[in-house]
């Protein structure tokens, strides 16, 4: 596998989603070799669960690792100039180390995660090994923003004998980035459904760890940029505050727009906890009357392909609003596991969430549905058999 971004230590969220899916992989009893850039932060060890590590260092000084592990967007929507400067040395180490790896443990296949650039460096490291791609979402809309980027996508996807995407807008957007209808597939993300599970203490542990008091409380997390819409939500809790006496918004993460969002969020009852391990968003999950998705497609058409932080949501038995936006609709039906309501629109996050604070035991239905939905359809050894099973295909086709 290829990867710009994985877990750097435990806990970790940044690619958290690409954890299970090595890991899982593996535990079908497959050899499974992880390269992706170094960084800083990075503590794992030499193999992990069945998964080997191969870090590739590219850059002189610390202040240039910004390749991979959303360092190279800013607010997701535009390129930095430095990752567009250590961009070539970067691929470059990138294709040697798995091109080395790949000749030196026998590979039988190459998987490469995110079209751009992981699914450049597998294609060009690959050689006549089959090539698998997963899309993840920035790629995407990297490739579709950028005509030269596009290009080489369109060349990754000749490459490829088996395409897969975390929703059917992925799906989609890649097909008309040149993608083989034919080959292309969708296969959602899992859940870790031990993590995230309904807790009854963690309601007040996180309350007072946090001092937020016995109030409602709204909960909603990611990176801090465009796409996830969280400047909605607060002028959709400006709305409704006045007249529910101690509800709370809790937003955990960090990212480019953390200034703006504080600003806007001035004079609310708003807590931004930055960013928190996967345990303690399951916790915040679990405390929650609410988790909230208010996911957007930004200004620069950038869009979340399916949020793991939505699933993991669901999985909690938390009652979830989200938006249209992206694979959300994949995930929740309206009214039956979830509410749903438009993207960018405050007033309708408003009234849903005022629907459901005054309905506990709707709350308690939708969230019941949701976490049965999740066991059913959202596994990772379930999402990992499709993953093997694109394998197959691509080494057919080669």
């Amino acid at each position: 596998m290829v990867a710009t971004s994985y877990p750097r230590f435990p806990g970790d969220g940044v690619g958290s989603f690409m954890e299970p899916i090595a890991k899982s992989v593996a535990a079908l009893g497959h050899e499974v070799h992880m390269v992706a850039p170094w960084h800083p932060a990075i503590t794992r060890g030499r193999v992990e669960d069945g998964v080997f590590f191969h870090f590739f260092k590219y850059a002189p000084v610390a202040s240039l690792n910004v390749f991979g592990y959303a360092g190279g967007l800013r607010a997701d929507t535009d390129v930095r100039a430095t990752a567009w400067a250590v961009a070539p040395a970067a691929v470059a180490a990138g294709w040697f180390k798995a091109w080395r790896v790949a000749h030196k443990r026998r590979a039988t296949v190459m998987h490469g995660h995110w079209v751009i650039p992981g699914g450049v460096i597998a294609a060009a490291a690959a050689r006549r090994l089959p090539l698998a791609l997963s899309l993840h979402g920035s790629d995407v809309f990297v490739a579709e923003r950028h005509p030269l980027i596009g290009a080489l996508a369109r060349r990754v996807f000749e490459r490829a004998g088996a395409v897969t995407a975390c929703s059917d807008d992925l799906h989609h957007r890649a097909i008309a980035l040149g993608a083989d209808p034919t080959r292309t597939e969708t296969v959602p993300y899992g859940v870790d459904t031990t993590r995230f599970a309904p807790d009854p203490s963690a309601r007040a542990d996180i309350r007072t760890t946090f001092a937020l008091g016995e109030g409602p409380l709204l909960f909603t997390g990611g990176r801090l940029v465009s796409k996830k819409g969280f400047e909605y939500l607060i002028d959709a809790l400006r709305q409704i505050h006045p007249t529910l006496p101690g509800l709370q918004l809790v937003i955990a993460g960090d990212g480019d727009l953390a200034a703006s969002l504080r600003a806007r969020a001035s004079g609310l009852p708003v807590r931004f906890v930055g960013a928190q391990s996967q345990d303690m968003v399951a916790r915040f999950n679990a405390a929650a009357d609410i988790v909230v998705v208010p996911s957007v497609r930004d200004d620069a058409g950038n869009v979340d392909g399916l949020p793991n932080f939505a699933l993991e949501a669901l999985a909690s038995a938390t009652p979830v609003v989200a938006t249209i936006a992206g694979g959300l609709p994949q995930a929740i039906t309206d009214g039956d596991n979830g509410l749903l309501v438009p993207e960018r629109d405050a007033g309708a996050l408003a009234a849903a969430l005022t629907r459901l604070l005054a309905s506990p035991d709707t709350g308690h239905t939708l969230g019941a549905s949701a976490r049965a939905r999740v066991l059913a359809d959202h596994s990772w050894t379930k999402t990992a058999e499709r993953m093997v099973a694109a394998y197959a295909r691509a080494r057919l086709r080669d």
